[in-house]
């Protein structure tokens, strides 16, 4: 995905105009519209959702989102009412906080590419000391790159934040990181314009949520049937990306999203989600149980979470309810 250096500010510029004026929106039950609370950037990647939001719309459910600086301010939103759906896998702050906030659809599995500055570093060991950089606090980048250390040894100096893997892999492009961790588009971009300095390590057996939405318990059985639908559309969206990933491209006209997005990314929006579909990261069925003890080993091993028992039990962490409704 060619993303100029311009794109990354464009769209970074963006996002953080939205999170300054985030927290004085009203609050989500002033309204009937959904808010969701997404901890990203606004780009192409976000476009999968942002139509099966307008399609909620078309079948009468309102629904609006607001892009903050980091997961972490945007779960605060959704346990502070501020907004009602969050974007992630918050299973560390629902376990260390016992907070009312319950999974309820898997967008993506993880695909992440650690990815090293080769005039700096050649592989997990040079590592050793050194600074790191991830999406955001609690996020499933972290989680490789934590357990990436106990795997090879190694202890890094410090781990620094930075949301969107576009705007890593810009810093990587520009010098001010050598070692961070992307996705499949950002790391192709890397490939593009780096001039062969930039290397993909080595990372494997890794299975488990990358994206999903949630929301307050209260939102989830008080709006029950308005969540099925837009679980409705997100599983006819995912199912329509899969058969045909060009469909991204059409329906972003469309709608008319994102229509700053430059033309040289909006070139890129089908190779993008063809890359996806290849990688079977988007699946469709909406997640299962099975899906939460993988994800919470996962994270287990990499240091965040505890290690699920026996009596382990799904719903401590996700609700199921609208998507078994929506399948049926």
């Amino acid at each position: 995905m060619t993303i100029s250096r311009r794109t990354f500010t464009t769209l970074a510029g963006g996002a953080f105009a939205l999170v300054a004026t985030a927290f004085t929106l009203p609050a989500a039950a002033q309204d009937d519209s959904i808010h969701v609370a997404m901890g990203d950037v606004a780009s192409v990647e976000s476009l999968g959702l942002l139509i099966a939001m307008e399609r909620t719309k078309e079948r009468g459910v309102p629904m609006e989102i607001t892009f903050f600086n980091s997961e972490d301010v945007a779960t605060q939103a959704v346990v502070g009412g501020q907004a009602d759906v969050g974007v992630g896998a918050p299973y560390a702050f629902i376990q260390n906080s016992g907070a009312p906030i319950r999974m309820f659809y898997r967008m993506s599995t993880l695909l992440f590419f650690p990815v090293v500055n080769t005039e700096v570093y050649s592989g997990w060991e040079d590592l050793d000391g050194q600074e790191v950089t991830v999406h955001s606090r609690g996020s499933g980048t972290e989680a490789l790159m934590r357990l990436m250390e106990k795997v090879h040894g190694i202890e890094y100096s410090n781990i620094s934040y930075v949301p969107g893997s576009e705007v890593r892999a810009g810093a990587m492009l520009q010098g001010t990181v050598n070692a961070s961790i992307v996705d499949a588009a950002a790391f192709r971009l890397l490939q593009d314009q780096g001039g062969g300095k930039f290397a993909r390590l080595p990372l494997e057996g890794v299975n488990a949520t990358d994206e999903a939405l949630y929301g307050n318990t209260t939102f989830l059985e008080e709006r029950a049937d308005d969540v099925t639908v837009f679980v409705e559309e997100l599983l006819r969206t995912w199912q329509d990306i899969n058969d045909d990933p060009t469909i991204v491209a059409e329906l972003r006209e469309q709608y008319g999203l994102l229509p700053d997005l430059p033309e040289e990314a909006a070139a890129d929006i089908t190779p993008f989600y063809q890359e996806v579909v290849e990688s079977g990261i988007f699946p469709t069925d909406g997640g299962a149980p099975e899906d939460a003890r993988d994800d919470l080993e996962f994270l287990a091993a990499a240091g965040q979470v505890e290690v699920p028992g026996e009596d382990f039990d799904p719903g401590m962490y996700w609700d199921f309810t609208a998507l078994e409704a929506a399948k049926n």
